[in-house]
């Protein structure tokens, strides 16, 4: 399959998208210049490293916070927390080379991992600690835009 065919695969039919009811965790991913965002369901095995049995999402916003969040969500599937926290550091680091208008989709999916990740250590502790939210960097707003704006 050719990386085109991959992110069409993905934008057809979303992997792992839906609420999970019984979820261990989870955590929120938010865009504060529109209000998207990305809700992000984990079913942990414990342990000494933490297993993400099962991941699901949701999200308020456009095709391509559906496709990022299928993709990383399947990258981070039957996972250990160790091996999920390489992947967000990963994906924002390869988001550095990429416009922000690019990649705040991306950078909305690994920061909602991310929050229900902490989520989930935090319930360790203390079984209400509320959902952890985190806001995204980028402006996803295209250039032009803020262009026609700033005039």
């Amino acid at each position: 399959m050719t990386p085109d065919q991959h992110l069409m695969e993905h934008m057809m039919n979303p992997q792992n998208y839906g609420e999970m009811e019984n979820s261990n965790a989870a955590g929120i991913g938010k865009n504060p210049q529109n209000g998207e965002k990305v809700a992000i369901y984990l079913k942990v095995q414990a342990d000494d490293d933490p297993f993400i049995e099962d991941i699901r999402f949701q999200a308020i916003g456009c095709t391509t916070t559906i496709v990022a969040g299928s993709i990383i969500t399947s990258e981070a599937k039957a996972v250990h927390f160790s091996r999920a926290e390489e992947l967000i550091a990963m994906t924002l680091g390869m988001l550095d080379n990429v416009p922000p208008e690019d990649a705040a989709c991306s950078e909305m999916v690994a920061l909602a991992l991310k929050a229900a990740m902490d989520t989930y250590i935090a319930r360790q502790e203390d079984k209400d600690f509320p959902i952890i939210s985190y806001l995204i960097q980028n402006d996803c707003t295209p250039k032009e835009e803020n262009n026609e704006t700033a005039l």
